[in-house]
């Protein structure tokens, strides 16, 4: 099985924006801040009452006269009481897409991948304490635990999706069919990477360079399943060639090569002339 770059893209509108445009798109962006606003503060409201009370012996009204609003304007939020633990990851998955969306085409999609999940460790990131506090509430409540296996799968389904449009279906005619679950492998490796890092980072109380941590994890899944998956991606450019009236330098060299490793071969191949 075998990466490929070169997907059709949508095609970008060539309408410019009117200026009306323009107050549309500033009222949407607060609407959006203003929801992720709420969001958060009924998830806190929601974390500091399960700490105290316990989570089955706090209500979705408690919640919500916590938060200072109204039961009607929880539900607008979350369903229950058990999505308001995780009140970014919708934001998050769509980050997660937009890299996808706008990955460089040189650049290798299981390194598309890893970027896109990284986000989710920011969400995290960005407030250790109610990461660390969220991370012993789930291990203690089953139900809770239910909620955020179903949020990483979504992350998976996002990820398999993105690795199986970038198979050459041309290259692999005799096992095609395995494209589907070697996809599912490469992304689910990417996602258990980054939850095994996260894991290790709140059981040491959101300390340690999670950063690091992270691409080391990645490093591994790239060289495991880069060339494994991969069909050859990470083999060094084949050595340039140069005709005997030495007139035509020839090198062949992979889309993701990087610049530097390219013209270091067509350097020693002018040397040896």
């Amino acid at each position: 099985m075998q990466y490929v770059r070169g997907m059709s893209q949508p095609a970008k509108s060539s309408r410019t924006p009117a200026a009306s445009d323009a107050p549309e798109t500033a009222a949407g962006s607060r609407a959006a801040a203003q929801r992720l606003k709420m969001r958060r503060e009924l998830a806190a409201a929601a974390m500091e009452l399960f700490a105290t009370k316990g989570y089955e012996a706090t209500t979705v009204d408690e919640i919500a006269a916590a938060a200072g609003v109204a039961r009607r304007t929880f539900f607008r939020h979350f369903r229950s009481k058990e999505e308001a633990i995780f009140p970014d990851h919708d934001d998050t998955l769509i980050r997660a897409e937009a890299v996808l969306n706008a990955a460089p085409a040189h650049e290798h999609p299981l390194d598309t991948v890893c970027r896109g999940i990284k986000e989710v460790m920011k969400m995290y990131a960005a407030r250790p304490d109610i990461s660390v506090a969220r991370y012993r509430l789930t291990r203690e409540v089953p139900t809770l635990r239910e909620a955020e296996i179903a949020s990483v799968a979504r992350y998976e389904r996002l990820f398999t999706r993105y690795l199986l449009g970038h198979f050459d279906e041309h290259a692999h005619d005799d096992d095609a069919n395995d494209d589907p679950l070697l996809a599912e492998v490469a992304a689910s490796a990417v996602v258990t990477a980054h939850n095994h890092v996260l894991r290790r980072w709140l059981r040491a109380d959101g300390q340690g360079d999670v950063e690091a941590q992270l691409d080391h994890a990645f490093a591994i899944v790239r060289k495991t399943f880069g060339t494994g998956i991969g069909a050859g991606r990470t083999a060094a450019p084949k050595p340039a060639s140069v005709s005997a009236g030495g007139e035509v330098l020839v090198t062949v060299a992979r889309t993701d090569a990087p610049l530097d490793e390219v013209m270091r071969t067509i350097e020693q191949a002018l040397k040896e002339r």
